[in-house]
């Protein structure tokens, strides 16, 4: 049977997508899994096979090929995101001594620790109502990501606005010059940060990934370390931030195995695996058709912008049973939250570290009874990242 164009789903806004995108996921899957989404100017594939595929070979969907519509370049430069092997692999193997498995068991793990515990203490004097999101889990996020980059001299409400600033920048599909203006100081301030601890770490090399990148057999380009530097700031805040608050909030909606959790804390790492997959942080992650091809029965044409939308693939059916419900006890299966294939998110350990084995255990441990003041008060934001936007909470007592 030949493929045919794919339909136009007209019926989606902007609006709907950040406000309610699972419901949009949703409906898409149910009526056609594959459709041209005008407001987003993108193809949404939102079946988890199809999103594999797009993931999966670059002669086919690429990242590299220009697209004026692309506005990561714009923001934080020419990052890996926007590479095919062989230029990504150079790049993704530059910070990889930084991010493995060993090195976060080693190194960043006892840092992870040290900083929750700080941010734990600051939790605690704000008081029961403070804001999860603002008082422990950005900041926290924040502070990992300082010393596993390398920097020095760099706060952490500087880090949050930088990261903000960069992803704003990157969805201002409206061209708004005020953020063009902020994007253009945060780049420039990243950039001096950068040449501050350049010095620093060739003369002292650490685990940092700073240093992995310059000190490494094939020290990198300028150019290529600061965009590297800036795609870690825009994703390396908000997704293991979005994760850390939105388990708080999926673990106090299902009491029973919050209780099974606290019992038993080495469950956590588990459960954030669910918790990626029930409320992606990252929703889409957009590659160009290379040449036509046909994807979900439908053809793409060359030239095309086409999102894998990780968000919906996460909830399909037909990869997981009972995709709607929340339970960290399911059988264990691959999701695409963190991407798939070369570009799979080379922090992915460290932020299941940082939130899996650090911070949702010391929550808990230090905070009984740790719950939001109202969960169904709290509202969700984004479909590019997504997130709560606050989450009140307060607790009983403190160890």
């Amino acid at each position: 049977m030949s493929s045919s164009t794919a339909p136009v789903a007209d019926w989606v806004t902007l609006d709907a997508l950040n406000t309610d995108p699972l419901g949009v996921y949703r409906r898409l899957q149910e009526e056609t899994p594959v459709a041209y989404v005008p407001a987003a100017e993108r193809y949404f594939a939102t079946r988890y096979e199809d999103c594999r595929f797009i993931e999966s070979d670059p002669t086919i969907f690429t990242s590299t090929v220009p697209d004026p519509r692309d506005l990561m370049p714009r923001a934080i430069g020419h990052t890996m995101l926007r590479k095919d092997d062989p230029e990504h692999a150079a790049d993704r193997a530059a910070i990889n001594p930084a991010l493995r498995p060993r090195i976060v068991a080693d190194v960043w793990k006892p840092m992870f620790e040290r900083n929750t515990r700080t941010r734990l203490d600051r939790l605690i004097e704000a008081g029961p109502g403070a804001d999860l999101d603002a008082e422990f889990s950005a900041p926290l996020a924040a502070d990992n990501l300082i010393a596993m980059l390398g920097l020095v001299g760099v706060d952490s409400t500087q880090m949050q606005r930088w990261s903000r600033t960069f992803i704003r920048a990157v969805a201002n599909i409206v061209d708004d010059p005020d953020i063009w203006a902020e994007c253009e100081k945060s780049n420039d301030e990243v950039d001096a940060a950068i040449e501050i601890a350049i010095p620093r770490l060739r003369a002292a090399p650490d685990d940092s990934m700073l240093s992995a990148m310059i000190n490494g057999p094939r020290p990198v380009p300028l150019e290529s370390v600061r965009a590297s530097v800036k795609l870690t700031i825009s994703g390396g805040i908000n997704e293991p931030e979005h994760v850390l608050t939105s388990g708080v909030w999926a673990f106090a909606r299902h009491p029973e195995q919050r209780a099974r959790l606290i019992a038993d804390p080495s469950r956590f790492p588990a459960a954030f695996d669910e918790v990626v997959r029930w409320l992606s942080p990252i929703g889409a992650l957009t590659k160009l058709a290379v040449a036509d091809v046909e994807l979900g029965g439908f053809t793409i044409p060359a030239g095309s912008r086409v999102a894998a939308v990780v968000a919906a693939a996460n909830r399909d059916a037909a990869q997981f049973e009972d995709p709607d419900d929340f339970s960290v006890f399911r059988e264990k299966k691959p999701h695409l939250a963190f991407g798939s294939g070369v570009h799979l998110c080379a922090g992915s350990w460290a932020a299941k570290s940082a939130v899996g084995q650090v911070a949702w255990p010391m929550l808990y441990q230090r905070l009984a009874g740790l719950r939001p003041v109202d969960a169904d008060a709290v509202q969700f934001r984004g479909w590019l990242f997504r997130g709560p936007t606050s989450l009140p909470v307060t607790w009983d007592e403190v160890a």
